[in-house]
C-alpha cells in the first residue's frame, strides 16, 4: 500500500504541475499608444500569482484517473483509492446502503452519502491483532470480506464498514454500529483508552522490562534488540498514541487469544511504524514489548 501511495501523491503532483503549465502559458501581447507611469505599477513583491490547483479541478482530476484493475487484488490498495476518488467510492457502494443498529435497520440513498475519508486525513491508522504472525494478513489476496471499523473509544461505540468482494470487485456493502461492549476486544479497547490519556498510567502498565527494537542509529539500514524499565518510559514511547477514536481493519483475524493484544500505529507514506505488543499478567493489561 506505501508504494502505492507514493505512487498516487508522485502522479498528483505531475498533474498539478501540467495545471500550472497551462495557466503560465504566455498571453497575447498587447501594444499599446503611451507606456504606463511607472508611479502605477504595482511593486513585485505584492503581485500575487496562483501557483495551486484549485481543490476542486485537484478532486477533478483524481476521479478522472482509472483505478488499476490490480488495485482490487489486494484491499489496502483499493482502499486508499476508495477514499480519494469520489467518483470510484459513488460505484463501489451498494445503493441503498444498508445500515443495521442494533433491531433497527436503515438505508442510505445515493443522495444521501458524504464522500468518506477514513484514516486517510490524520495519515496514520491503528490494527489490533493477537499476535505478529497476523501482520501478513494484509497481504493476502484471496481475501473476499474485510470490516473497517472506526472505534469511538470515549462514546463506547463501534461503526464498521463491510466489505465484501462481488466478481472480483471490493464493493461497501453495510454498516453495522455496536457498543464496545459487543467487541471481542472490548477488554482490551477500556485499558487502551485509559492508557492513551495518562500518562502516570502507563508506566504503571510496563512490564517489570519491556522488550524493544529500534533502528540503529548509526546505520539506517539495521536494528537493534534490547529492554528498557518503566522509568525510562518517557525515552522510548512511540511518537503517536491515538487518543478518543481510532480505527481497526479485520482481514479476516478471529480474535481467539483474549489475553494477548498486538496494537500497531502505522502511518500513511510518512514512515511511521509502532507495534505494541499487551499482556494480560495477573488480570491486568501491560506492556511487553515495543517495536518502533
Amino acid at each position: 500500500m506505501r508504494k502505492n501511495v507514493l505512487f498516487f501523491f508522485s502522479m498528483v503532483a505531475c498533474l498539478s504541475l501540467m495545471m500550472i503549465g497551462c495557466k503560465d502559458k504566455k498571453p497575447e501581447t498587447i501594444v499599446v499608444d503611451e507606456p504606463e507611469p511607472l508611479d502605477t505599477i504595482a511593486p513585485i513583491d505584492t503581485i500575487v500569482v496562483a501557483d495551486t490547483v484549485p481543490v476542486d479541478a485537484m478532486d477533478s482530476l483524481i476521479s478522472a484517473t482509472p483505478m488499476p484493475k490490480s488495485a482490487d487484488e489486494l484491499f489496502d490498495d483499493f482502499l486508499f483509492n476508495f477514499t480519494a476518488n469520489k467518483k470510484l467510492q459513488y460505484e463501489r457502494i451498494k445503493f441503498p446502503l444498508r445500515v443495521v443498529e442494533g433491531d433497527n435497520v436503515t438505508a442510505i440513498d445515493r443522495k444521501e452519502w458524504q464522500m468518506e475519508k477514513f484514516f486517510m486525513k490524520q495519515e496514520f491508522y491503528t490494527l489490533i491483532l493477537d499476535d505478529e504472525s497476523q501482520l501478513e494478513l494484509p497481504k493476502k489476496t484471496d481475501l473476499d470480506s474485510v470490516v473497517v471499523e472506526k472505534i469511538f473509544l470515549a462514546q463506547q461505540s463501534v461503526e464498521q464498514h463491510i466489505f465484501n468482494r462481488e466478481n472480483g470487485q471490493w464493493m461497501l456493502t453495510e454498516i453495522r454500529r455496536n457498543t464496545t461492549a459487543q467487541s471481542p476486544n472490548r477488554s482490551f479497547l477500556a485499558f487502551y483508552e485509559k492508557f492513551a490519556a495518562d500518562s502516570v498510567f502507563q508506566v504503571e502498565s510496563l512490564d517489570e522490562t519491556v522488550s524493544t527494537i529500534l533502528p540503529d542509529p548509526d546505520d539506517d539500514f539495521t536494528m537493534i534488540e534490547g529492554e528498557f524499565h518503566p522509568d525510562q518510559w518517557e525515552e522510548f514511547r512511540p511518537p503517536v498514541l491515538p487518543r478518543d477514536f481510532i480505527y481497526n481493519i479485520i482481514y479476516g483475524q478471529k480474535y481467539t487469544r483474549s489475553r494477548q493484544k498486538l496494537f500497531v500505529v502505522r502511518g500513511i507514506s510518512n514512515g511511521l511504524e509502532s507495534e505494541m505488543t499487551f499482556r494480560q499478567i495477573d488480570g491486568k493489561w501491560k506492556l511487553v514489548k515495543l517495536v518502533n
